[in-house]
């Protein structure tokens, strides 16, 4: 993978990246646009439908790094290691009514 300078990226993509968020959504409540979240992943997702994409990352290239859909919130970063946001997002979690 490379980045828009021509700079090698390494697969895995593993570090901090920064979350564009795309949509209003409970699980965001209390993280900022722009805040940081630790990813470990070599693949993503690409979802059928872009109105469910609740954030994006750029890492080479924009990709989908969270989805939503009624009753459903997945993300491609891990909230454990993510240390406050992380935090954040897990409590959101556990706020969360599904709607």
């Amino acid at each position: 993978r490379v980045d828009k300078t021509g700079r090698r990226l390494k697969v895995p993509h593993m570090g901090w990246s920064m979350l564009s968020l795309t949509q209003h959504h409970p699980m965001w409540h209390g993280i900022a646009p722009g805040s940081r979240f630790y990813f470990v992943h070599s693949y993503y997702v690409e979802p059928g439908q872009d109105d469910h994409i609740a954030a994006v990352c750029d890492y080479g290239g924009v990709f989908c790094a969270a989805v939503s859909a009624p009753n459903i919130f997945a993300v491609q970063f891990h909230p454990e290691k993510s240390q406050v946001m992380g935090l954040r997002l897990l409590d959101n979690f556990m706020q969360w009514n599904g709607q």
